[in-house]
């Protein structure tokens, strides 16, 4: 389902723009995050960074590991710890088929973006990657600049 501008619910609340470029992914996939209520009051104001995260898969559970969570001011006495480990909600179906790709085929799961769905529900977007090398990274780049030159003579006329 496209999500459309006008709808009031969906807000991207963090995004790691790095990992397209430190990673390939091969594919993604939403997932749910259990938060606590301070947690989502923070979040909802903009205050969270997964640039430095990454998910694991830990006893048959999905993980996300080192996500900061802005502490939210107005709950001093039940605020929430800023780095914790947050649990991931996925289908059994869709946890093995991670744990097979990090533990067989040595990928890693990234935090794509973190953003509030169309009914107000805090989701993670994970990508299923492999981490790139420095000379993959100028063959993207180049590749990025040569297509952006080829639109540019094209519109040219040229």
């Amino acid at each position: 389902m496209a999500q459309t501008k006008s709808d009031p619910n969906y807000k991207v609340i963090a995004e790691n723009r790095r990992a397209r470029y430190d990673y390939a992914i091969e594919d993604d996939l939403e997932c749910g995050i259990i938060l606590e209520g301070s947690e989502v009051k923070s979040l909802r104001k903009g205050g969270a960074n997964i640039a430095e995260s990454y998910a694991t898969v830990d006893d048959g559970e999905l993980w996300l590991v080192n996500s900061y969570v802005a502490p939210y001011d107005q709950a001093k006495t039940f605020g929430h710890e800023e780095r914790r480990r947050r649990k991931l909600l996925v289908k059994n179906k869709e946890l093995s088929k991670l744990w097979q790709a990090t533990a067989r085929k040595g990928m890693t799961l990234v935090p794509l973006v973190m953003y509030f769905n169309h009914r107000g529900l805090a989701k993670m977007k994970i990508g299923i990657a492999k981490g790139k090398k420095n000379h993959d990274k100028r063959d993207t780049s180049a590749k990025r600049d040569w297509s952006r030159q080829k639109a540019r003579l094209m519109k040219q006329g040229g």
